[in-house]
């Protein structure tokens, strides 16, 4: 098969191909064009570890949720992009490879050379390398990491033009990183034993809930988990958050390799609630049917609503500083935002790009104020606490 252009087509770009033209969003154009043992780990394996092999959406085109007609700004209205680009990547292969495929393919004088690992290893990597780094572009699983790079020094400013592309909260003040795709911290429940009703509003309040004792689970090695807690350290004091941490465990808390093992757990009945990203709960829905007995809560203005997100930066070390924010500037194209939105359940954050699922909307949802997501880097206070308190 071949495109309009007499280019080979290779088999990702016909699957993803697919699935744009299944949103309606292939040639479109634009609607509103904007100039160790505890440490932090975070596979994104799309299943968690459960059901073996990679999630039957990954490269599918299908949404269980339905198809929709997008906004936002298509590949086809960006700049070209030629040259070679090396991308440290610390969001895994088997969820955003087939997008990067997909943008090399689209380009024939482009070549992408990803490096997938763990964003922390990616950091420390980053680090050794130092100016002999070869990397261009990184890309992170949550906004810890870029900020981390940030106050290193590690970064150069991205242009105006591709800052524009999402809300001041999602990228760095400086414009040292920006935002591509975000995950709010959630409470999933089932139905068969709670109502939305019964879930507090507050984070807090959880340890003194009896009707959570020995019902409810979290991932404390989880980086999520772990960026959560940064959170709850910044806003309520560290003091405050030993005191939760003790309740909770005393509560009866039960812990889980990961995120998506909970909110499986919940829809089987195991448990009633737990501690997760929301998207966790959209991929078992995903999978279950939407008639499965889970549904997802929100607290409100705390460290248990945190919106933290995946995005990307352009490193000091950039052979081609345009081509490197070109490419960030892909990652947030009507085609990539639905990309995030059906097949790893995350919220798009181009405005004009609504999530998929049982989900508010992003204006819908209450993170707390005054957080900024750089001050989630600050993880090594969080594992001691960790540590200290037996969760770890």
């Amino acid at each position: 098969m071949y495109d309009p252009n007499g280019t080979a087509e290779s088999p990702t770009r016909r699957r993803f191909l697919r699935a744009a033209a299944a949103a309606g969003i292939v040639g479109m154009a634009g609607c509103n064009t904007p100039g160790n043992g505890g440490t932090a780990t975070e596979t994104e394996t799309g299943n968690g570890g459960g059901d073996g092999g990679t999630p039957e959406q990954i490269g599918s085109g299908s949404s269980p949720f339905g198809d929709r007609e997008l906004g936002g700004t298509s590949m086809a209205e960006m700049p070209d992009l030629e040259g070679e680009l090396t991308l440290y990547s610390g969001r895994g292969e088997a969820l955003v490879g087939e997008l990067v495929g997909f943008i090399e393919d689209r380009y024939p004088d482009l070549t992408i050379r990803p490096l997938y690992n763990s964003a922390a290893e990616l950091v420390s990597q980053l680090e050794t390398e130092g100016d002999n780094s070869p990397a261009d572009v990184f890309y992170s699983v949550n906004a810890g990491a870029l900020g981390a790079l940030a106050d290193r020094g590690r970064t150069q400013p991205l242009p105006q033009e591709v800052l524009d592309f999402v809300p001041a909260n999602f990228r760095d003040p400086d414009g040292a990183w920006i935002g591509t795709s975000g995950r709010a911290r959630s409470v999933p429940y089932n139905t068969n034993t709670f109502s939305n009703s019964d879930i507090p509003d507050s984070i807090m309040a959880f340890p003194e809930m009896e009707a959570f004792e020995n019902d409810i689970g979290w991932a404390p090695t989880y980086s999520s988990f772990q960026a959560f807690i940064t959170a709850m350290r910044i806003l309520e004091g560290e003091e405050a958050t030993r005191e939760w941490l003790n309740g909770m465990q005393e509560l009866g808390v039960s812990q889980y390799g990961d995120e998506f093992q909970i909110a499986r757990a919940v829809a089987d009945g195991e448990i009633a609630a737990g501690l997760t990203n929301h998207y966790y709960i959209q991929r078992v829905l995903a999978r279950r049917g939407t008639g499965a007995p889970l549904e997802t809560a929100f607290t409100q203005n705390d460290a248990g609503a945190v919106f933290n997100v995946a995005g990307a930066c352009v490193l000091d070390t950039a052979s081609d500083d345009t081509l490197a924010a070109n490419f960030v500037r892909h990652l947030l194209s009507a085609e990539a935002q639905d990309y995030f939105a059906r097949t790893t359940f995350e919220y798009p954050l181009v405005p004009e790009v609504e999530p998929i699922g049982r989900l508010p909307t992003i204006d819908e949802l209450n993170p707390p104020d005054d957080l900024d997501l750089s001050q989630l880097s600050d993880l090594e206070t969080t594992i001691e606490l960790l540590r200290d308190t037996g969760v770890l």
